[in-house]
């Protein structure tokens, strides 16, 4: 007898995990197949399309995961209750919550790895090629500026991207000013390099103080190097999870916002939580009275938009942590919680008999 629940449990989970396997491999699918006909013309070969298009699908997972989860355990009770599996598993003495859990510890390892493994991979994967488009910019435009006890040094440039160990910014133009704000040199090139070693380009035309243009090479030597402007300009979902502790830490240390570094990270530890309310909510919406001609369609369809609702409701508190009017933690765990608690209401009063 005490293998019985056991085997209950592995049997669920594998349907479970089945039906989470049969949407996200759907979804995923057609996701890598619009994205590579794409980013087929924009890639040398079809070889390189392919992978730009499965760095683009790593990025979406987490968009489209909790409704991947929703759909699948909704898929999974249906195929229990088409089979009439469920009448076999109730009868057994299992109460709903005991017949939703497998579902559910599921679910948390989904996210679990999701947060642990799926996006420190995708991170370092698009890392290798970095734009603007992944900076938080000014204008549209990228502007580093540093300050010392003699000098300013302020930069303007239209786009940047990243080769190996160096960072290369387009039409770029640079300003020296001297600790009083005079114009000591205004320096413009179409590309400037910025390494380690400070700033330089092979051909820029540089005006002095008395406006007299020239053209040459130019370097100069600065305490910005590639990684701090990483770390400063990159949006939250361009750093790893695991990074993100500690660059939250530094950047509040210079006085920077740190918010939605802080609503990135909070929402990355508690996807586990997210994928539990979106199973919880699929339970839910599982639960019938008809054991023949069960109506999925039009559970399914208003599962679907629920969703959608609860997509907006998400996004709305994220809004309101990003931008300081709730705590980023309450923010963030404050939609799963309400969708535990009413989808867990739901599944106890509801009469199955």
């Amino acid at each position: 007898m005490r293998l019985r629940p056991r085997i209950l449990t592995r049997f669920l989970m594998r349907r479970f995990l089945y039906g989470v396997g049969i949407v996200m491999l759907v979804v995923c699918g057609i996701i890598l197949a619009i994205t590579f006909v794409e980013r087929l013309p924009s890639n040398p070969d079809a070889t390189a399309a392919l992978f730009d298009s499965w760095r683009r699908l790593l990025e979406y997972v987490p968009m489209f995961l909790p409704m991947a989860i929703f759909m699948g355990t909704l898929l999974a009770f249906y195929n229990l209750t088409k089979s009439s599996e469920n009448i076999i598993v109730a009868s057994a003495g299992l109460s709903p919550f005991q017949i939703a859990r497998p579902s559910l510890v599921g679910a948390a390892l989904i996210g679990v790895i999701a947060t642990t493994i799926i996006n420190p991979y995708s991170v370092k994967l698009n890392s290798k090629n970095i734009t603007s488009d992944h900076l938080m910019l000014i204008d549209d435009e990228i502007w580093l500026r540093e300050s010392s006890d003699t000098s300013f040094v302020t930069m303007n440039a239209k786009n940047m991207h990243k080769s190996g160990d160096t960072l290369l910014f387009d039409d770029a133009t640079i300003y020296i000013q001297s600790s009083d704000f005079k114009l000591l040199q205004r320096v413009q090139a179409d590309t400037v390099k910025l390494s380690d070693a400070g700033l330089s380009t092979t051909k820029a035309t540089k005006w002095d103080t008395k406006g007299v243009p020239t053209t040459g090479s130019w370097q100069l030597k600065t305490l910005i190097t590639p990684q701090t402007v990483l770390d400063r300009y990159l949006q939250p979902d361009q750093i790893s999870f695991w990074e993100l502790p500690a660059f939250i830490k530094k950047m509040e240390a210079i006085g920077v916002s740190v918010r939605g570094h802080l609503v990135q990270y909070w929402t990355l530890l508690f996807l586990p939580l997210t994928m539990v309310s979106m199973a919880t909510l699929g339970v839910a919406f599982s639960q019938t009275r008809q054991r023949r001609n069960y109506s999925f369609g039009i559970k399914f369809a208003l599962g679907i938009l629920t969703c959608f609702a609860l997509y907006f409701l998400v996004n709305m508190f994220n809004a309101l942590g990003s931008t300081g009017v709730l705590p980023p933690l309450l923010a963030i765990i404050a939609p799963p919680l309400i969708i535990i608690a009413a989808a867990g209401t739901f599944i106890t009063t509801f009469d199955t008999i």
